[in-house]
């Protein structure tokens, strides 16, 4: 989609966020979720969203597969941590970390879950191949009151 047209909003293809004060917003879904973003205490940054998702998109695509070898109530903790470029003001390199107790392994199941679990990663993490694939960004300014343009 090379073109300049607009994306038409729908239930499924957008969020939205209003501003709720100085280089504040309130982010929302169709579904009712609410998230705080900005830079003060209890607000996420838009750049710890990005990976937040990316780390749960990992760990929602691989669930099925980590709780078969670990069993369905298994504890895990996810982590994403980043090496920023500082003069690009982009993130350079992104970690994915699950973290989970893999004791019970052997070193053969253990292969055979990290291989599973990166398949599952592969065939179902939009946001992560949506980062290595890339996606154009467009923005579009636009009028919340059209009448009032000459």
């Amino acid at each position: 989609m090379s073109d300049n047209s607009i994306i038409t909003p729908t239930e499924t293809n957008s969020v939205w966020a209003e501003r709720t004060g100085t280089r504040q917003y309130l982010g929302h879904n169709a579904r009712g979720a609410e998230v705080r973003v900005g830079l003060g205490p209890g607000e996420f940054s838009p750049g710890e969203l990005l990976k937040i998702a990316l780390a749960t998109c990992n760990t929602l695509s691989a669930d099925h597969r980590l709780a078969k070898a670990l069993g369905e109530d298994f504890e895990a903790n996810v982590i994403c941590a980043t090496l920023k470029h500082e003069e690009e003001e982009r993130y350079q390199a992104m970690d994915v970390q699950i973290v989970t107790d893999l004791s019970a392994l052997t070193g053969d199941q253990l292969a055979t879950l990290s291989q599973r679990v990166d398949a599952a990663i592969e065939r179902s993490c939009t946001v992560g191949h949506t980062l290595t694939k890339g996606a154009e960004v467009r923005l579009h300014l636009l009028n919340d009151h059209p009448e009032d343009v000459d």
